[in-house]
């Protein structure tokens, strides 16, 4: 095996996701951004969840807004709900762990806060049932999600947004979701703080 020529070969499977991606999905993560300002205006919170590396991006997310993107500005309401190891070892053995983020949604989320769910994969149901869990408690809904995430598809409603990343390998998936959260944050304190450059 070339080492030089693969480290290449995915430098360019990024490069070519992410291109794509700019094409496909620029207009859902502007309204996933104007969704979040809004919600953010109105005095709610984000909570945000994945599984895996995908748990990783929330706790990304989560950082970004409770402290800062790139410009010093005020803390932003912000939880990932997979942050709480304690809470979420209780639920995965007194319920199960298909319900470790639905029951934290019922307890924490209130009308007007954003659910943020990530997955690269259609194989969570701790991420569907948390979905159907935000729709019950009337939060709005964000999924970001790869192209074979047909389930999670399924269960959004109509003011759901799906942000889909067009491709099925899951370090291009992770590796965009990661530019997309970085995309929100900078939208998110440009239209609330107009930092940086216009």
């Amino acid at each position: 095996m070339d080492i030089a020529q693969r480290i290449k070969q995915n430098f360019n499977e990024n490069i070519q996701t992410n291109m794509l991606a700019a094409d496909e999905i620029t207009d859902d993560i502007a309204k996933a951004a104007e969704l979040i300002v809004q919600s953010l205006l109105g005095e709610h919170k984000i909570l945000s969840c994945g599984n895996g590396v995908c748990a990783a991006s929330a706790l990304r997310l989560t950082a970004n807004l409770q402290s800062r993107y790139e410009a010093e500005r005020p803390s932003l309401p912000a939880i990932a709900l997979n942050g709480d190891s304690t809470t979420l070892s209780a639920i995965a053995t007194d319920s199960s762990f298909d319900e470790v983020y639905a029951k934290r949604i019922k307890a924490l989320g209130n009308e007007g806060d954003i659910l943020l769910a990530i997955t690269g994969n259609d194989g969570a149901k701790n991420i569907i049932k948390a979905i159907e869990a935000a729709h019950w408690r009337k939060l709005k809904v964000i999924t970001l999600s790869g192209s074979e995430c047909d389930a999670i598809t399924s269960i959004l409603n109509e003011d759901d947004i799906n942000i889909r990343v067009p491709s099925d390998i899951s370090a291009r998936i992770q590796e965009t979701h990661t530019l997309i959260i970085h995309c929100l944050c900078d939208i998110i304190d440009r239209q609330l703080f107009e930092t940086g450059e216009a």
